[in-house]
């Protein structure tokens, strides 16, 4: 979960995962890491890459430890070493829950400097422009804040693991803030090549699609998203991950220089200033936390496609 305002923090077995069909393990372009997916709690990804070269392998975040090991156990997978991009509980309860099972002491643990002091068994700081490295595989960090300060995403290849910054389709909650610095942190990754893979933390995209057609009805590749989306959720499957390129024609929060998005944000509010990127963005997070779009039914969405012309 993104903690949302009022969300409940212990959901663990209390409800089934939104995904039952979990992505296959695959490869990031070079090579050298195999990434797998792992669903946990109701709606959170752990992501667990192992080096192709040596076997080394990592996590990156995850509220629990439970799924994680039982997965590396069923495939023969040590894990040694820990990413964190952030410090809420459901990105560093696997640092917590190894640690009361005695796991934790002896790994590497990277996490952002600037949250030093919150990352349990940080073992390794990290901040914008650094290289990392797992086994034969070199990754590097970007500065991503504006959900919370010290947010880091992780970079391998043409994968990044973004934490709660991008989603598919959408964006994290602004707890830190301000919107300026988010909008950057979402410029900051738009700007990767179109093909990098999006791996984020939660499976959110159902949600994130309703609010983009809100704001975005009428853009062709949005309505064939949605179509895909709702096909691949209905038999259980995930949408994560995505990639830069899709994010950039479908994600309403990188969609600033469309007009009639804008037109949108004006009727919605008209005393807003939108006449800068940042404050475009800031309007568009506004309006999707007041949730007006919750209230509209799926029956306006693009579920069907259109019918050709006579």
């Amino acid at each position: 979960m993104d903690l949302a305002p009022g969300a409940p923090a212990g959901l663990r077995g209390l409800v089934e995962h939104v995904v039952t069909r979990p992505r296959a393990p695959f490869t990031t372009g070079d090579g050298a890491l195999t990434i797998h997916q792992i669903p946990s709690l109701r709606d959170n990804l752990i992501w667990l890459l192992q080096c192709n070269e040596t076997g080394v392998a990592a996590v990156v975040d995850g509220p629990e430890a439970g799924p994680l090991l039982a997965y590396c156990e069923a495939r023969g997978i040590t894990l040694s070493t820990i990413f964190n991009t952030h410090t809420h509980p459901d990105h560093i309860g696997v640092n917590l829950e190894l640690a009361k099972r005695g796991l934790l002491a002896g790994m590497r643990v990277v996490g952002s400097a600037a949250q030093r002091a919150n990352v349990p068994g940080i073992t390794e700081t990290v901040q914008e422009g650094d290289s990392i490295s797992l086994g034969a595989a070199n990754g590097r960090v970007l500065s991503t804040e504006g959900h919370v300060d010290g947010h880091v995403s992780y970079v391998f290849d043409d994968v990044v693991f973004c934490g709660d910054t991008m989603f598919s389709a959408g964006c994290g909650y602004l707890f830190d803030g301000p919107p300026a610095k988010m909008h950057d942190s979402l410029t900051r990754l738009a700007a990767l090549p179109e093909h990098t893979r999006v791996c984020c933390a939660h499976e959110y995209t159902e949600d994130n699609l309703r609010f983009a057609w809100s704001v975005d009805a009428g853009n062709e590749v949005l309505a064939q998203r949605i179509r895909d989306v709702w096909a691949l959720r209905a038999e259980g499957g995930c949408t994560i991950p995505t990639t830069i390129g899709i994010e950039r024609a479908t994600n309403p929060f990188l969609r600033h220089a469309e007009p009639s998005l804008v037109a949108r944000l004006r009727e919605a509010w008209p005393d807003r200033p939108l006449s800068s990127p940042a404050e475009i963005f800031a309007a568009t997070r506004a309006l999707k936390d007041r949730k007006d779009y919750q209230a509209e039914g799926d029956d306006r969405l693009p579920l069907q496609p259109p019918r050709p012309r006579a």
